[in-house]
C-alpha cells in the first residue's frame, strides 16, 4: 500500500484500489432512489467491447421487457454508443417528456410506480459489469493495469447513509460482483488490506 495526497492506494496484482473502496460506507437504497442511476446523467453505463456481443446475442430474451423508446434507441444506435469522453457505453433512449434532462439507459424497464429495473437482469441474462460494480468505476491504466475508484453521485446519498447506519463498506456490499470480476483471492486480499487501514 502507498499513501500520498490522493489517499491510500491498495495494490493487488495489477489492480490499484482507492481507499474509498474499503473505507466508504455504501448499501444501495433502492426503495429511496428507485433505480435513478440508470436514468440520470448524460452518458450510458461503461461497456467492455467483449460485452457487446452478449448484449446482441441475448436481445431476444430481454427485448420485450424494454420500453418502446428503449427498443427504438437500439434500433437507431445498436447495442452501444460512444460518449463525449470517447468511452463505449450503453445506448441512451430519448427523454420520455419534452424538456426532460433524464436520458435513461435503453435497457431500462419501468415498473408501475416508475421504478427502474434492468431488463437484461430481469430476463436472467448478464448485465454489464460496470452496472454490477456500481458505485465502483474501473479505469484502464497504461500498461494494462486497472484502477478501482468510488464514483460519488448525489443521487446515491441515501445509499451512503444506509451503508453507514448498517456498517457496510463499498467492498463488502459488492463482494459478489467483485469476486465474479476479479476472483475470490482478490476479494480476500482486499478484505485483509481493509483491516490495516485506520478508521
Amino acid at each position: 500500500m502507498g499513501k500520498g495526497k490522493i489517499g491510500t492506494i491498495i495494490q493487488i496484482g495489477d489492480i490499484l484500489v482507492s481507499e474509498d473502496v474499503v473505507m466508504e460506507y455504501f448499501a444501495c437504497d433502492y426503495a429511496a432512489c428507485k433505480g435513478a442511476c440508470c436514468i440520470a446523467g448524460d452518458s450510458g453505463a461503461p461497456l467492455e467491447e467483449r460485452e457487446i456481443e452478449g448484449l446482441e446475442r441475448d436481445y431476444p430474451a430481454y427485448e420485450g421487457l424494454m420500453t418502446p423508446l428503449g427498443r427504438a434507441a437500439v434500433a437507431a444506435k445498436g447495442f452501444f454508443e460512444v460518449d463525449r469522453d470517447d468511452d463505449i457505453v450503453t445506448p441512451l433512449m430519448a427523454p420520455a417528456e419534452e424538456g426532460s434532462r433524464d436520458l435513461p439507459c435503453a435497457f431500462c424497464h419501468f415498473g408501475p410506480a416508475g421504478e427502474c429495473l434492468c431488463a437484461i437482469e430481469m430476463a436472467g441474462r448478464t448485465k454489464p459489469v460496470s452496472c454490477s460494480l456500481y458505485p465502483i468505476r474501473v479505469t484502464k491504466l497504461t500498461g494494462g493495469g486497472l484502477a478501482l475508484n468510488v464514483h460519488h453521485w448525489d443521487i446515491c446519498k441515501t445509499a451512503y447513509e444506509k451503508g453507514r447506519r448498517e456498517g457496510i463498506r463499498v467492498f463488502q456490499f459488492l463482494r459478489k460482483p467483485l469476486t465474479e470480476a476479479y476472483g475470490a483471492d482478490f476479494w480476500e486480499a482486499l478484505s485483509a488490506a481493509a483491516t490495516h487501514l485506520p478508521g
